[in-house]
C-alpha cells in the first residue's frame, strides 16, 4: 500500500467514526429517530462505501482509483480540519 493511499485512508476512517460516533449520540438523545433514519442511513453506507471501495481498489492494485474514491472524503475532511484548527489559532472576534 502505499503511502498516500495510507494516509487518505486514514483521514477517511477517521472522519467515518467521527459520524459513527455522532450517530450513536443521536441514538442516545433520541435526535436520530425514524423520521431521519433513512439520511443516517444514506450517509453511514455512502461513507462506507468510500472507504470500504477505496480499500478494496487498493487491494486489488488499483491504487489510482483508489485515491480517487478516497479523496472524496479527504478532501472535505481537511479542509474542516484546517478551518476549525485556523478558528481555534486565531479566535477571531466574532462581533
Amino acid at each position: 500500500m502505499t503511502v498516500f493511499v495510507r494516509i487518505l485512508l486514514g483521514i477517511d476512517v477517521l472522519a467515518a467514526l467521527v459520524a459513527v460516533y455522532f450517530f450513536f449520540v443521536g441514538l442516545a438523545d433520541g435526535s436520530v429517530s425514524s423520521f431521519n433514519g433513512g439520511l443516517w442511513f444514506g450517509l453511514l453506507a455512502g461513507l462506507a462505501a468510500i472507504v470500504g471501495g477505496g480499500w478494496a481498489l487498493q487491494a486489488k492494485g488499483h491504487r489510482g482509483f483508489a485515491a480517487a474514491v478516497l479523496l472524496i472524503l479527504a478532501v472535505p475532511a481537511l479542509a474542516y480540519g484546517l478551518f476549525i484548527a485556523l478558528i481555534v489559532i486565531t479566535q477571531p472576534n466574532w462581533y
